[in-house]
This record gives C-alpha cells, structure tokens and sequence, in this order.
C-alpha cells in the first residue's frame, strides 16, 4: 500500500491568496506543485550548512556540524576551507549567471550599433550619453554611433579584460575604491575572476578560507560593478530608462475571454518582441477569429518586472507562483528563456494543455516545445508563439478558475528617476534625500530584494520586514521577487505612506512616493548601488558606502544568484542580512570572518536571522549605529551664534 503524503495546511505556505487558491485546486486535480515537494523533499542537514565536500572522488567528505572541528576531510582541508570552497563556487555560479546575463546584452547592443539587428534600436539616447560620459568616452560633437561604438568596446573588457580594473569601477566612491584595492579585490574581468574562483576551489589549491574570501569579493565585484551592471545600462539604452508608472499584479490579471500569454525568465529581448507580435494586427484578428476578445500578454518573474518598469505591463506573480499561474487553466502559453524557470513546469503545463515553449538555445527543458529567439528575426519565433497559443485558445477543454485578486502599485523608479524626483528637471540631485537622512526625517536607506523559497511562507518574510522597516522611517529599495511581494500586500502605492513613520510618511507625501520604491529585476540590483554612490558623492553621509546609514535584506533568496549579489553588496559596504538559511556553520572561524571581521577591514558584513522581526532588528541597529558614527544620531539644538563664534568660522 502506497505511502500517503502528509500535507501542509496552505495557509502555512503561502500568503498570496491567489497561489492558495491555486494549491488547493491543484490538489484536487492531482497535481503536485513544488510547495508539496518542498515538504517531501527534506534538506539535507549537512549540505545546508555547507560542511559537504564533493570536489574531488575522495569524497563527499562530510563534516560534523556539531563539532565542525573533530575531523577533516580526506585531503586534510578543515570545515573553514571547505565553507569557503563552497560559498566561492556558488558566487562564482550566480556572477556567471548575471555575467552571461549581462554579456548577451551587449552582443546584442553590438549588432542594433552594426545594423544587423534591426528590430530593436537605442530608444534611450541620453542614457547612452550618461554612461559614456562616466567612463571618459568623448561625446561632444560625434555621432550616436560613434559613441555607442566605442562604448560598446569599453564595456566588452567587463568581460574579457585579464589585467588591471573593469571600467565601471570609475562610479565606485573614491575611498570605497581604495579600500577595495588595498584589499587586493578590484575586479579584473568576470571571465578572469569566475575562472580563478573555480580554480582555486579545485582540490589541493586555496587552502585559506580568508584568501578564499578575497577571490570571493572579486569575483562578486565583477558581478555588481560588471556583469549586471552592464545588463541594466543596456537594457536601459535599447529599451527605454524606466520612470514610475502604475501596475496592475497578481493572477486577477488573467482574462478569460483573451488569449492570455504568460512570458517567464530575464532577459527582457522575449517579451519585447512578444509585445511587437501581439500588436500586429494580423495576429489580433487571428485571435477574434477564433472568439476570443484580445490578446493578453502577461509578465511573470524577473522577465515580467522589466515590462512592469518600462511598459506598464500587467504582472501575474513571482516565483513562487510559476507553477500555480498554470493551475487556472486559463494560460494558453508560458514561454520562458533563462533562469529560475522549475523543470517541473513543463508537466503541469501538460496536465493543463497549456503550451510550454522555451525560446533561449542555452536554456531547453525536457517536454517542452523549443522555438528559438533569434534577435535578428525575433518576431519568427514570437509570432509562432501567438499561433500556438491561439490554437490552444480555441481548443480549450479544461476548466477554468481564475483568481479574483489584483493589486496595483508604482514602480519604474530608476536611479535616474530618483534624482530627478527629488531635486526637478533642473536640479536633479540625491541632496533632498541626504538632507532628509541627516535631519532624521528618513533614519536610512534599506535594499529589501530576492527570491521567494518554498522552504518559508511565500511573501510573508517579504511583507513583515518591509512593515517593520517603513514604520521605523527607513525608506526601502526593491528589486526582484520581493517587489512583487510588497505589491500583493499594497505596499507600492502612495497610500501605503500611512504604514511608514511620521518622518519617511511626510517626506512620502512631499514628494508624492511611495515609501517602497521598486527598481526591476534583480539584475537591477546595480541601481541601488549606483543609489549609493550617489548619496556618498553628494555628500553630509561619510566618504565610502560602508559610513551610509544603510542595510540589504534576501529574505527567502534561493539561488547562487542570490549570494552573489550578497556578496557584493557586503564587498561594497553594506550589511546584508540573509533569511531562511545560509550555507555556514555557526561560531566557526569563516563565519567569524564574514559576520564581524570582514567589516573591520573597511567592507560590510554578513547578517543571519530566520524570522523578518529579526532581520528587521538587525538592520535597524545597524543603521542606527552609522548614524552614531556620522554625529547625525540626535537633533541639533539651534543656538544663537556668538561674536566670538562668528569670528573663529571666519
């Protein structure tokens, strides 16, 4: 007799009512969805606290995570190298991700510059101005080409240079910089960086977990000050710099009278195209033909979060709710490219007829339809997708159940957007908001971003931390999976003012924000670094990035990407505070290393709690301590100024 599966209550899994919704339909059709497996699928005890070597056939070597210290693996390397081997691989993993990330953006900016590529074309000319500018590249009086040529041959060393520092680093704050090259850790080039880490995590090579730890940071750098970063500045120049518009989200989005086209991943070339095809107006006749209203095309993921930015498009869910979305019957096709995208997708799409198609050559699942993007001749491979989604329309035979619930929110606010925001068309300038953090109206800056995990209650991390944040009047920064989240809870709206404190609310209502500012993807965690280092430059908040009263939370991150950009974001000087788990034995000599002496060296540090209270906390106390060190921790009493005093400012 077959083992029946002990279940988790669904309100124990989720907080998003539409993915609840979701789950318990699923379990009455007999369709597993990843929530159930994660129930089933137990975590390894010794792999989650990375105290597992398996780098060479000698092993696995398995530490004891009670007496991390009685014995050593088979080569002789100690629980600290092998924690270090392993967090240095995983970065090394999620920088490749985001690096390869950003690389195709800029191949495709090279061939759009060349005239090969001809359905996309820089829309954001300023932008490509910006940036050219902060690395040196002359702009006066040359053509648009000539510019984007040269910075296309600029930007390229990001990944290919072997020898000296990325081009980027010229944003990086002044002392930040000379802290990282005192340290040693100024990113070559990814390919360099990524390729040494792996090397130096082989078998009988880095056997110093604080040696490691600085490969570690560079390798994160070349990530955040690289790979990404690049990928977002493209993206910006090709695709338009986002400004705030509003949203609508949640599965509500769903029409059940329209051919609804889910798009899945994040690259945002796809669902660029996708919105080309579903305006042709041969393709919306296809779809009346066959009875349905319109074509409506649907973001999900990281994917979804680009055209939330920059088009206002509506918005299904995160993560989490990938595998559920398919669960209404109502998706006549997922199409995905790169990156978060669950293999099991492919049967539940077929549970539900719902045409799975993968589009990215580095990118295939098993089961799934493959129809390949070329960016040379997009709309042949999204054309196809409106075709077979308009058969699945018409052939529908499953039943339908849509959630109800949308919410809507702002989001789009790049760092550009940011500083017109707050100083004018004419005096665009981070100072209002320094101004408003020395004075005490704002107490700091917090970066809440990443994934959602199966392994916690999907969003309620998210949405209690963020609660906590905003009523202690720390304006939040959002990207990634998290920004959905907070839009479910109403968070993303000028109304959401009334939850934060008196201070951040009245800033809020000055300016007309919201106190949760969405940024994208979480690529687009770069423009919270940019952010950053504009707050150091404009200056009254310290020399470095490491003096801003400033915190980063991932809440439920769950890929190697997610430690990546942990990485650098510690590396660059902020604390980063990590939820659910994190892959270190507690009061060993790595952990030491990254939690309290890594900040000793002029860097940040790493943080660790399980629940958001405590996330929230740990950040508050951080802030709080910045802002003791920067002498802004109590009001200025006004005094009259003496004669006396008058003369010695003199």
């Amino acid at each position: 007799m077959a083992k029946i599966k002990e279940l988790m209550k669904v309100e124990d899994i989720t907080t998003c009512d539409s993915t609840a919704q979701m789950i318990t339909k699923a379990r009455k059709d007999g369709v597993e969805l990843f929530f159930d497996r994660a129930n089933e699928v137990k975590a390894c005890p010794i792999g989650e606290k990375s105290a597992c070597c398996k780098h060479c056939s000698m092993g696995p070597c398995r530490m004891n995570v009670n007496s991390p210290y009685d014995r050593a693996g088979v080569c002789g390397a100690t629980v600290d190298t092998i924690m270090a081997r392993n967090l240095g691989r995983m970065v090394a993993a999620g920088t490749a991700a985001h690096t390869d990330h950003g690389m195709a953006m800029l191949e495709l900016f090279r061939d759009v510059i060349n005239g090969k590529v001809k359905d996309f074309r820089i829309k954001d000319e300023q932008k490509l101005m910006e940036v050219a500018q902060s690395l040196d590249i002359d702009t006066e009086g040359r053509s648009v080409k000539e510019i984007a040529t040269d910075l296309y041959r600029e930007l390229e060393l990001t990944y290919t240079q072997v020898h000296g520092e990325i081009p980027l680093v010229k944003r990086v704050p002044e002392k930040t910089l000379e802290t990282w090259r005192k340290e040693g850790v100024v990113p070559r080039g990814a390919m360099r960086e990524i390729m040494e880490m792996m090397h130096r995590t082989a078998i009988g090579v880095d056997q110093d977990y604080e040696n490691i730890t600085k490969q570690i940071s560079r390798t994160a750098l070349a990530d955040g000050w690289g790979g990404s970063m690049v990928s977002t500045e493209i993206s910006d120049i090709l695709f338009g710099t986002p400004s705030p518009i509003e949203v609508e989200m949640d599965m509500g989005v769903l029409k059940e009278d329209h051919v609804n086209i889910i798009v899945h991943g994040h690259e945002p070339n796809l669902l660029e195209a996708m919105m080309v095809s579903a305006a042709d107006p041969e393709m919306k006749k296809m779809a009346t033909d066959v009875g349905a209203t319109g074509i409506n095309l649907v973001g999900m993921c990281c994917s979804g979060l680009e055209m939330v930015s920059r088009h206002g498009l509506p918005h299904a869910g995160n993560f989490s709710s990938t595998e559920a979305v398919l669960v209404t019957g109502a998706v006549d096709a997922m199409t995905v490219d790169i990156q978060c995208i669950k293999q099991d997708m492919s049967r539940i799409a077929k549970c539900y007829d719902t045409a799975f198609i993968t589009t990215n050559y580095r990118a295939r699942i098993e089961g799934a339809t493959h129809i390949e993007l070329d960016e040379h001749n997009p709309t042949e491979c999204t054309d196809t997708i409106i075709i077979k989604a308009v058969t699945r329309y018409k052939n529908r035979n499953k039943p339908i159940e849509i959630p109800r619930k949308t919410s809507r929110g702002i989001h789009g606010f790049s760092h550009e957007y940011i500083s017109y925001m707050l100083g004018g068309v004419f005096r665009g300038s981070y100072k209002p908001l320094n101004d408003n953090v020395i004075n005490g109206k704002i107490k700091g800056v917090a970066g809440v971003v990443g994934c959602t995990n199966p392994r916690s209650k999907q969003d309620f991390s998210h949405v209690e931390l963020v609660r906590e944040l905003i009523k202690n009047d720390i304006l939040v920064l959002q990207t990634g999976c998290s920004q959905v989240a907070l839009t479910k809870a109403g968070m993303t709206g000028p109304g959401a003012a009334a939850l934060a404190g008196d201070g951040l609310a009245e800033v809020c209502e000055t300016v007309g924000m919201p106190p949760v500012l969405g940024l994208g993807s979480c690529v687009d965690n770069t423009r919270i670094l940019i952010a950053a280092s504009e707050m150091v430059k404009t200056g009254g908040l310290g020399e470095s990035i490491a003096d801003l009263p400033a915190a980063g939370c991932a809440p439920e991150w769950m890929s190697e990407k997610a430690l990546a950009i942990g990485q650098y974001f510690v590396a660059s000087g902020v604390f980063t505070v990590f939820g659910h788990t994190f892959p270190i034995i507690k009061g060993t000599n790595f952990e030491k290393h990254l939690f309290e002496d890594y900040e000793k060296k002029g860097f940040g540090k790493w943080g660790f709690a399980d629940n958001p209270h405590d996330m929230a906390r740990m950040m508050i106390r951080h802030i709080e301590k910045k802002r003791a060190a920067l002498g802004i921790d109590t009001k200025k009493e006004r005094t009259l100024a003496s004669m006396e005093d008058r003369r010695s400012m003199e």
